[in-house]
C-alpha cells in the first residue's frame, strides 16, 4: 500500500477479470479505476492545503482531525485492503489455522459466515463489513459506516466486504444478499491467515 503523501493509486493484484463470473470486469474497472482513483485524488489535493497532515501515513490519516481526509484517507484504506482480500473464485482453500479460529470464536465456519453476512446486509446505507483481531487479540466481526476503519478504534483489520452499491449494483442490483454470499469463493483465505499471525 502506499503510505505516504502524495497518495497514488495501487494497481490491482490481479487481472480485471479475474473476479468473474462472481464480480464481472466492468464493475472492478468501475470501482478500481472510477471510485478509487477519487479517493486517492480527493485525499492529495486535501493534503496540498493542509500541509502539516502531509507527514502522516495512511493509518495515521484514518484519525485526522479535518473530517474531509479521515474519509478520503479510509476510502483509499478500505478499497486497497479490500482488493487484497479477494482473489480467483475458489482458488484459495481455508486453511486449518484459521479454520480452528473461527470455530473457537464464532462456533464453526458457517456460524462465522452467518454471523458476517449478518453484519454486511444489516449495515444501513454505504459501508463494509469486516473480521477484526481486537487489541486483546481476540476475533471480533464488526461493521462500519461509510469509508471509517476498524483500525480507529485499535482493531486490526483481518477481512472485509465492501457493501457499498457501487461494489455489486451492475451484476446484483439491489440484491445485496445475493452478492454476499457469492463473495466467499473469492476469499483469500491465505492472506487472512497470514494477518492473523
Amino acid at each position: 500500500m502506499t503510505n505516504l503523501y502524495p497518495f497514488v493509486l495501487e494497481t490491482l493484484p490481479y487481472d480485471y477479470s479475474a473476479l468473474m463470473p462472481i464480480i464481472d470486469e466492468e464493475t472492478v474497472r468501475i470501482h478500481h479505476d472510477k471510485h478509487q482513483q477519487t479517493y486517492t485524488d480527493n485525499l492529495n489535493k486535501l493534503l496540498i492545503v493542509n500541509e502539516g497532515e502531509q507527514s502522516k501515513n495512511l493509518d495515521e490519516l484514518l484519525n485526522s482531525n479535518i473530517q474531509a481526509i479521515k474519509n478520503n484517507a479510509g476510502g483509499v484504506w478500505n478499497h486497497v485492503f479490500y482488493w487484497r482480500c479477494m482473489t480467483k473464485p475458489e482458488s484459495v482453500l481455508l486453511n486449518d489455522k484459521v479454520k480452528n479460529l473461527l470455530t473457537k470464536y464464532f462456533g464453526g465456519v458457517e456460524e462465522f459466515k452467518t454471523q458476517f453476512e449478518n453484519a454486511a446486509l444489516s449495515r444501513f446505507g454505504s459501508g463494509w463489513a469486516w473480521l477484526v483481531k481486537t487489541k486483546e487479540g481476540k476475533l471480533e466481526i464488526v461493521s462500519t459506516a461509510n469509508q471509517d476503519n476498524p483500525l480507529s478504534d485499535g482493531n486490526k483489520p483481518l477481512l472485509t466486504i465492501d457493501v457499498w452499491e457501487h461494489a455489486y449494483y451492475l451484476n446484483y442490483q439491489n440484491r445485496r444478499a445475493e452478492y454476499v454470499k457469492a463473495w466467499w469463493s473469492l476469499v483469500n483465505w491465505e492472506m487472512v491467515g497470514e494477518s492473523i499471525g
